[in-house]
């Protein structure tokens, strides 16, 4: 009877430590479930950041949920990978130290409020594009038309910004005619290109005497220049 009560008891406990056993397995087994899916939920989290870090008032709603510690603590370790602003293209210098709408817009105050408003842009990119001096390429148009003051009848009539020659002719003469005044910004800009600065011409004074007759046109270029550089 002893011998068969032993029996019964150490069955009783062994089934005991086996039924510890698996709870203690089973509750591991919940926890790293439970903590698996919280680490999967925030490396979602971050993922869903990562693809829309551009959009930071989405990623702000999603990085102020209602997260655990350990969720936080794997959004904060990516965080490091993602963005933390909108990307901005680097400022452009293209001309001393100015962007090229900055230049645009210091040649436009030059330009007056007459014909040849707003075309400063216009003249900036085209320079820049060619390698031409934009100051140099505004003074000459400024020299040759007079709008500083009042425009000469060549670019009202004809857009010959330049004082170019050439076909086809405005109005029967020897000065060249442009349909549109951009046509002749962009003629005149093209012109000192072909004809004077990739032949090595780049100052104006190794412009002046192909391009005028008059001993004082370079001083009055030079004038310009300075002009346009102060404003």
């Amino acid at each position: 009877m002893i011998m068969k009560s032993r029996v019964v008891s150490t069955t009783l406990l062994v089934l005991g430590i086996f039924m510890i056993s698996i709870a203690t397995v089973v509750d591991k087994n919940d926890s790293f479930d439970i903590k698996n899916k919280k680490t999967a939920n925030a490396i979602d989290i971050v993922s869903v950041i990562n693809m829309s870090s551009s959009n930071r008032e989405k990623n702000a709603e999603i990085i102020n949920m209602n997260l655990s510690k350990e969720e936080t603590d794997i959004v904060e370790l990516s965080m490091e990978q993602v963005p933390q602003s909108i990307y901005i293209p680097p400022r452009v210098e293209v001309y001393e130290g100015m962007t090229l709408e900055e230049l645009g817009a210091k040649l436009d105050r030059n330009l007056g409020e007459g014909y040849l408003k707003g075309k400063g842009y216009l003249i900036a990119n085209k320079c820049i594009e060619l390698g031409i001096d934009p100051y140099i390429a505004t003074a000459i148009i400024l020299h040759e038309t007079g709008c500083s003051s009042k425009c000469s009848n060549l670019v009202l009539q004809c857009n010959n910004v330049g004082g170019q020659k050439g076909y086809p002719s405005c109005g029967g003469g020897s000065y060249k005619y442009y349909q549109t005044l951009d046509d002749g910004i962009v003629g005149h800009i093209e012109n000192l290109y072909y004809n004077y600065f990739s032949l090595g011409r780049t100052t104006v004074e190794a412009i002046a005497p192909k391009y005028a007759a008059s001993p004082a046109w370079s001083g009055k270029i030079n004038w310009y220049v300075n002009l346009i550089r102060a404003s």
